[in-house]
């Protein structure tokens, strides 16, 4: 980090006022610009610095204090953009930019660098938010101050998240650096600390309540290979027939994420879901097809897995990715080593893959809660 300091900013109350406190590590260089540059206050009380929330400013902060401290603004990026939004309305939602038109090379070098449909579909809608917002300018031109005024403006006025964030900064390092050929540059803006978030995972019952509740033979194949095959959305709508090997009994998964391939088992219980399906639709190209050789899109999946957990009566948020989750969550706990589970996922490291050790009820199986043992006189 440069050896830069970290100031780490919050809310709380104060004799009865809402305050943002910044706390760091004593730092004489850091009290100094905070006195001069901002407008914040010593509590003894609190033993920390603090500024009014209704004078707070996250913005004018950055530009007073970046250039000397890394910015963690997690906990008040949400509270500052409320405080914000009552002194003006809140901004009309970025558009589409479809008439906006891509520079020169952009597309075509997205392409020669082999990049995903979905990255691609990623950087250049991202990237002409960029564009429309310096349309008066030469992109060329732009500076990389502008460039992080700009990153910081959505921060504040959209809430974009600290994913979308790192998204829309590499839209604009690939236009910089591989279509124009510049040197790597890296824009400082404060990244808030990345949430650990653990995946939502589904009981075996609930997957099975959800494909007895269809009688959609196609819908109940879809969840099944999806679910069995641990596969991802993009994945599936993209598996094709020949690619189904029955004989071997396994599914070959083609240009997954990072255009890696990768085989995967075919679960019994799963080929007699096709069987019944094949017969009934008998699909030319792909394994999931609306038309003959048309296939699913990612949408129609959504709300195929969304419809069939409500007529199931799941009472969980459901949406394709969960089942994926809960593939790799039930087999760790029923004992497949992480390092399978991490080939069979097709994920490049092993850190992606242990978080499914927090998920797992293999340990928690085990563990005996005392509350269970003791004795409570309920009258």
């Amino acid at each position: 980090m440069n050896g830069k300091p970290e100031i780490t900013l919050s809310t709380a109350t104060h004799r009865e006022t809402a305050v943002v406190k910044v706390e760091f590590a004593y730092n004489r260089e850091l009290i100094d610009a905070l006195k001069a540059r901002t407008n914040a206050r010593w509590s003894a009380n609190m033993n920390c610095w603090y500024i009014p929330k209704d004078k707070f400013d996250l913005g004018k902060f950055f530009t007073a204090m970046r250039p000397l401290a890394w910015i963690d603004y997690s906990a008040v990026k949400n509270n500052s953009e409320k405080i914000e939004e009552e002194k003006h309305p809140r901004p009309k939602k970025l558009n589409r930019n479809k008439n906006i038109i891509l520079p020169k090379g952009y597309m075509e070098k997205l392409e020669q660098e082999r990049y995903g449909e979905n990255t691609i579909k990623i950087y250049t809608h991202y990237f002409k938010d960029f564009v429309a917002e310096f349309s008066n300018r030469e992109l060329p031109k732009i500076t990389k101050d502008e460039i992080n005024a700009y990153i910081l403006r959505l921060i504040q006025e959209k809430d974009i998240s600290p994913s979308q964030q790192n998204q829309r900064i590499n839209s604009i390092k690939f236009y910089y650096e591989k279509v124009l050929g510049r040197k790597s540059e890296y824009y400082d803006i404060g990244r808030p600390r990345k949430e650990r978030k653990l995946p939502d995972v589904l009981s075996k019952e609930e997957i099975a309540a959800m494909i007895k509740s269809t009688e959609n033979k196609k819908h109940k194949c879809l969840i099944a290979v999806i679910y069995s095959c641990g596969l991802r959305r993009s994945e599936a709508v993209n598996l094709k027939t020949e690619e189904i090997d029955l004989k071997r009994m396994q599914v070959k998964i083609r240009g997954g994420k990072g255009k890696k391939d990768r085989y995967v088992p075919l679960a019994k219980k799963t080929l007699v879901y096709l069987n019944e399906y094949y017969k009934n639709d008998e699909p030319k190209i792909f394994v999931f097809e609306v038309k003959p050789g048309r296939k699913y899109s990612a949408t129609s999946v959504y709300n195929v897995i969304k419809k069939t957990a409500k007529n199931a009566g799941v009472q969980k948020r459901v949406y394709p990715h969960i089942l994926r989750h809960s593939f790799a969550t039930h087999n760790l706990e029923q004992g497949m080593d992480l390092r399978f589970i991490q080939e069979l996922l097709g994920h490049e490291s092993s850190k992606t893959t242990e978080i499914y050790t927090h998920v797992s009820q293999k340990d928690l199986q085990k563990f005996k809660n005392p509350f269970d043992d003791a004795f409570f006189d309920d009258g």
